[in-house]
């Protein structure tokens, strides 16, 4: 009797530790997936990604902007002729003022709108300045002066540009900002033209713009070439 229930009690232990066991158990792992899962190409990190800053020399402002457009504007009526829309870029109060080289003069010509727009009908010849190297007077028509001073190369489709900048360098002094303190420049610039000069037969035209009644009027035009 005793044998008996002794067995009845192992019984009865033992199945009380299956249960236990089975509640404790953590439910079937689940299999691991036949294709890998893909890799991330760039381990995250505590650093922000960089931050591109646009400059003002690659945003111009609205100002600069404006001035860029009216240069534009005035370079291709210098190449199609047009000196009655030329005219009309031009500073009612100051005029135009014409510079063969880069050094600004109180004694170069200086005309009025009403001069250029009538500009085609007078042959007169001016004394524009003095020839670099040879000192001779420069005396040439309007035109003549245009052909050798002013449009001697397409500047309407110059390969550089510059607002406030020089470009072209040589041994003229170039006191733009000093004559006209208050003005901004654009600058039309060719690098060169024959390799055997080595760049020594580059061009300049400067278009300088003062403000008046808030527009930006045309009151210089500024020839720059390599001079000896």
């Amino acid at each position: 009797m005793k044998t008996k229930l002794a067995i009845i009690l192992f019984l009865l232990m033992s199945l009380l530790t299956a249960c236990n066991f089975a509640k404790s158990s953590p439910t079937a792992i689940p299999s691991l997936p036949t294709t890998p899962l893909p890799f991330p190409t760039s381990l995250p990190t505590d650093e922000p990604p960089p931050v591109i800053v646009i400059t003002p020399s690659t945003t111009p402002s609205l100002v600069d902007q404006t001035v860029i457009d009216r240069a534009s504007e005035v370079i291709q009526v210098l190449k199609d002729q047009d000196f009655i829309t030329l005219s009309t870029y031009i500073h009612p109060v100051d005029g135009l003022r014409v510079s063969p080289y880069a050094f600004v003069s109180d004694s170069d010509v200086v005309l009025s709108a009403d001069e250029v727009a009538d500009i085609l009908a007078d042959s007169r010849s001016f004394t524009w300045g003095l020839y670099s190297g040879s000192g001779e007077s420069i005396s040439l028509s309007f035109m003549g002066y245009y052909s050798q001073f002013i449009y001697d190369v397409d500047f309407a489709n110059a390969p550089e540009m510059a607002l406030n900048h020089r470009l072209g360098v040589s041994t003229s002094m170039d006191n733009i900002f000093e004559f006209y303190p208050s003005a901004k420049m654009v600058e039309f610039y060719f690098p060169g033209f024959d390799p055997q000069f080595d760049g020594m037969d580059w061009r300049s035209l400067r278009l300088v713009f003062t403000q008046h009644d808030s527009i930006w009027y045309l009151v210089g035009i500024v020839h720059d070439q390599w001079t000896t």
